[in-house]
């Protein structure tokens, strides 16, 4: 008789599938960041050559327009966001799209911090997507392309109007390196370098359109703004931080990392190489989940699916049929199971997120790793509904 609980043979030789920080790229060592010009100045030739170098990397794989603005800017996406919310908001109403964690935090921001009486919310269960034909794009627009706690992104920029009056500002942390950007539709772009290409953290990019820079350049925010989030000296943009001179210091390890990431990035073919590794990976969970019968996206329609931070539920009918607490914690004992095996860590649902797993599946991470995984899921679940049914 076959045992249903035994392990698998096959390991994942990268259990690393965090969603942030992610795992550093296939042949990754610390031998790469030796060129990093450590105890110098940021602002001396070599560390502003660097970031400039940086920058220009950033523009080439992700292929953004020349006349849209590049800057590293402090304190990961989260700063950037901040940077653009606090800058450019209050010039006009604004739509607030909300279906995940992150996105649901800058409504929070807009409403509760920045008071601003104009906004207007449109959100949508952990799953889903808000209405994008409800949107006004009268209005300023802030978004998550794709929804790093949910799993789900939004398909395109085709609900995004090419003559908006409005600005649409993009939280791409997830997406970027991973997904299309038509950057002709956003007027701000931010991510973080620790995401698709397992950058070190503490660092954000934060990119402007010419539409983002005129509205820099000629409204002026009703709230003081700390020199932290100055983009504008004497009503012109501060272009120095968009050419490597930073708002404060940066680690020149961490940028001598991104670096190393953009080069393995750019070796491989670009954004068109990542984003076919990220669906490849993406395809080995979608193919395992349609063999299953315990498991199944949180993503609601096919089209939404993330190919970097997947978010699976557990829909097994004895596990459904537990009180929401004992599903927790049924899901977080997979999840424990999995670390104490050395398989895969950090797999755990977000905590704000539907109790289940969120796995990464980004560029870094290797196909065959994933299929490996998916034994150790199968292992995982039946191990621990043996233990729970026998407790019964």
């Amino acid at each position: 008789m076959t045992d249903l609980t035994a392990k698998p043979d096959l390991r994942p030789a990268n259990p690393n599938f965090s969603s942030g920080p992610c795992s550093k790229r296939p042949g990754w060592s610390f031998d790469q960041l030796s060129g990093a010009p450590l105890g110098r100045s940021h602002r001396a030739k070599p560390g502003k050559a660097k970031l400039a170098e940086a920058i220009d990397l950033t523009r080439k794989v992700l292929k953004v327009p020349d006349d849209y603005r590049i800057g590293i800017v402090p304190a990961s996406d989260t700063g950037a966001v901040e940077m653009a919310l606090w800058s450019l908001l209050g010039a006009r109403g604004v739509d607030m799209l909300a279906w995940e964690s992150f996105g649901s935090g800058w409504v929070t921001d807009v409403l509760k911090q920045l008071k601003l009486a104009d906004a207007r919310v449109l959100e949508a269960p952990y799953g889903a997507l808000p209405d994008l034909k409800a949107v006004d794009f009268s209005n300023d627009v802030v978004f998550t392309w794709n929804g790093t706690t949910s799993g789900v992104r939004v398909p395109d920029g085709d609900w995004i109007p090419a003559d908006r009056e409005g600005l649409t500002i993009c939280d791409a942390t997830s997406a970027a390196f991973a997904q299309d950007l038509p950057f002709e539709k956003l007027d701000v772009v931010t991510f973080s370098w620790q995401k698709v290409l397992g950058g070190e953290a503490a660092h954000g990019v934060l990119i402007l359109s010419p539409r983002a820079v005129e509205r820099l350049e000629s409204y002026t925010p009703a709230w003081p703004l700390p020199k932290i989030f100055r983009l504008t000296k004497g009503g012109k943009l501060i272009e120095g931080v968009f050419k490597g001179e930073t708002i404060n210091t940066p680690s020149m390890l961490c940028v001598e990392d991104y670096l190393d990431a953009l080069k393995w990035a750019d070796g491989l073919g670009g954004l068109d190489a990542l984003r076919a590794r990220a669906d490849a990976n993406l395809q080995v969970l979608a193919d395992w989940v349609g063999q299953t019968a315990w498991a199944d996206f949180l993503a609601v329609d096919p089209a939404t699916r993330s190919n970097t931070s997947v978010c699976l539920k557990v829909v097994d009918t004895d596990i459904l049929a537990l009180d929401g607490d004992r599903q927790a914690a049924f899901a977080k004992a997979i999840v424990s199971a999995l670390d104490a095996e050395g398989v895969a860590y950090d797999i755990g649902a977000y905590r704000d997120a539907p109790s289940g797993l969120r796995i990464w599946v980004g560029a870094t991470i290797e196909t065959g790793d994933l299929k490996a995984l998916t034994h150790w899921l199968e292992w995982a679940f039946r191990s621990e509904k043996a233990k729970l049914l026998q407790a019964a």
